[in-house]
């Protein structure tokens, strides 16, 4: 894997949560805190990148974290480019290094990628030059890093302490960056609840407790986060019906009652309202999936801040 820190412990790469320490990724949330404001109020505005160039890489959709990096970068003072891969040369035949290599020689300092194969973030950041830094933004189903500390974030403004993974596990980037956030957090009880085909492997989220039933899962729960059906990771014949997934794993108001009275209910989003959470209640006043969205540029703001802030000049 490659090192993510720089010889003097600064951030360089972002890749995984699953390397750095607890200490490290307490502070990112701090730093990320600073940058929370209240909707309604002019957001954090700084210079402390004016002058660097941050590329967004996407090769998959995205809507939140692509906005969200690009927000985080200009507000911080840096210049942002949005590489529309569709138009690219990479679809002539290009190679991923290779437009990496342009977008060097064109004096960027940062790359964010979202790539649905597996390792690419971390081929591109074996080989970028020195001063160019590598930031996930999400990595097939295995990794999506700063999801995976806004969520954090987002219980610690909520809660103590943290309660379960609900839906497509298996296929879930969000969820694999979640674990590894809230387990370097000190999280206790940590429950993974899905139906069996959607259901990690077992040697994934070591020490977590598993429930093929949702309403065991949910029972005293502080914090339920479920999670969207990843259509676009399944075969036909694997995917499930959309009635018959919501009858046994949609979260109603009903199922919701069984958890703790002041849970609060998370959601990466897109949501498939009608089949893993119901309008009520991703709508209803124990949803803090909004709050999610606010403090994704939050903290995307603190990873930048960090691996472009401390940055050799």
């Amino acid at each position: 894997m490659t090192e993510q820190l720089r010889a003097d412990g600064s951030l360089r790469h972002l890749l995984t949560l699953e390397s750095l320490s607890r200490t490290y990724i307490e502070r990112l949330l701090e730093r990320a805190q600073s940058f929370v404001r209240p909707l309604g109020e002019p957001p954090p505005r700084s210079r402390l990148l004016e002058g660097a160039t941050v590329a967004n890489l996407f090769t998959e959709p995205s809507t939140r974290t692509r906005v969200s990096f690009e927000l985080a970068a200009k507000r911080l003072g840096a210049t942002v480019i949005q590489l529309e891969v569709q138009l690219s040369s990479r679809v002539k035949g290009e190679s991923m290094l290779d437009t990496v290599y342009t977008l060097q020689s064109l004096h960027v300092d940062a790359l964010v990628i979202r790539d649905a194969e597996v390792g690419v973030p971390g081929l591109v950041a074996a080989h970028v030059a020195p001063h160019v830094s590598v930031l996930s933004g999400g990595e097939a189903h295995v990794a999506h890093p700063t999801q995976g500390l806004l969520d954090a974030l987002t219980v610690y403004q909520h809660k103590q302490h943290f309660a379960g993974l609900v839906g497509d596990v298996r296929h879930s980037r969000v969820a694999r960056s979640a674990f590894h956030a809230f387990s370097k957090l000190g999280v206790s009880d940590l429950r993974i609840a899905a139906p069996p085909a959607l259901m990690p492997e077992r040697e994934e989220f070591a020490g977590s407790s598993r429930h093929t039933q949702l309403e065991s899962a949910l029972s005293g729960a502080d914090v339920v986060m479920m999670l969207r059906v990843q259509r676009e990771r399944m075969s036909e014949a694997d995917l499930p019906q959309s009635e018959r997934y919501f009858a046994a794993w949609g979260l109603t108001g009903e199922r919701l009652a069984l958890a703790h009275p002041h849970a609060i209910v998370m959601h990466p989003q897109p949501m498939n309202r009608g089949i893993e959470i119901a309008s009520e209640v991703a709508d209803g006043p124990q949803s803090v999936i909004r709050d999610q969205v606010r403090n994704g540029v939050a903290v995307r703001m603190a990873v930048l801040a960090e691996v472009l802030g401390e940055r050799p000049r």
